[in-house]
């Protein structure tokens, strides 16, 4: 078990929560139920799957947590394009959004990595 709060991928993982929730602040009314509160969902599951994942007893435990994050990092990309279509998100917004949710997709790919190595390390000793 360690501290999620320690792992950068947390770290940015909760700045791109905060992000899409600054974004779609601008979302109209109606859309409040639909793709707003699903984006909003689907960016805070990231974050709070490393952290439920980081409280589990073992290596495995988190890696499927990681899993599940790293599922909801590509649904709030495939959102986030959907929200640029349909006029929700301008350009700007839907590029920084869009590069953001990329670098952690890549952080927790790295970490991913990083943890199957020590598992299988663990195994051959």
């Amino acid at each position: 078990m360690q501290s999620f709060r320690r792992l950068k991928v947390w770290e940015r993982a909760h700045r791109l929560t905060l992000e899409v929730y600054e974004a779609v602040g601008e979302f109209p009314r109606d859309e409040r139920f639909g793709l707003k509160g699903q984006l909003q969902r689907a960016a805070m599951s990231i974050g709070a799957n490393i952290a439920e994942g980081c409280g589990r007893q073992t290596d495995r435990e988190l890696v499927g947590f990681l899993q599940i994050a790293m599922g909801s990092a590509s649904e709030v990309e495939y959102e986030l394009l959907l929200a640029r279509d349909l006029a929700l998100l301008d350009s700007t917004a839907y590029a920084r959004l869009a590069r953001d949710v990329v670098e952690v997709k890549r952080m927790l790919a790295s970490l991913l990595v990083a943890l199957r190595k020590r598992g299988r390390r663990k195994v051959s000793q």
